[in-house]
């Protein structure tokens, strides 16, 4: 399965309407890591998708979002919980690590 590609205009929309965590990667054609990430990312989709919306964002194409959160290397990962930027996240080489990372989010706050 592939991830799905979400564009500056539809952005908003995308993140506030996903009524789940999601995970954003902002990448470009041409970086080696950032194809190796979503190869990594696509293996886990099968696993989180009921509860974790991937997406991926091309900023060749795409300028105002990563302008917007200052991502300055890619790839990157970005994680949004109910509509709204929370943090980006680490190990993002490693299947392992993002799980843990996205199973830490996924214990309730209080008051969310």
């Amino acid at each position: 399965m592939t991830i799905r590609d979400v564009t500056d205009h539809e952005f908003d929309q995308r993140i506030a309407q996903a009524g789940k965590l999601v995970l954003v990667e902002f990448w470009k054609p041409g970086c080696g890591s950032c194809q190796a990430l979503m190869r990594v990312l696509e293996s886990l989709h099968k696993e989180v998708a009921d509860e974790v919306l991937l997406l991926k964002m091309n900023v060749e194409e795409n300028y105002q979002i990563p302008a917007e959160l200052e991502v300055s290397s890619l790839p990157t990962l970005a994680l949004y919980r109910n509509g709204l930027f929370e943090r980006f996240i680490g190990g993002i080489g490693t299947r392992t690590e993002i799980l843990k990372q996205l199973r830490r989010e996924r214990i309730p706050r209080n008051g969310t």
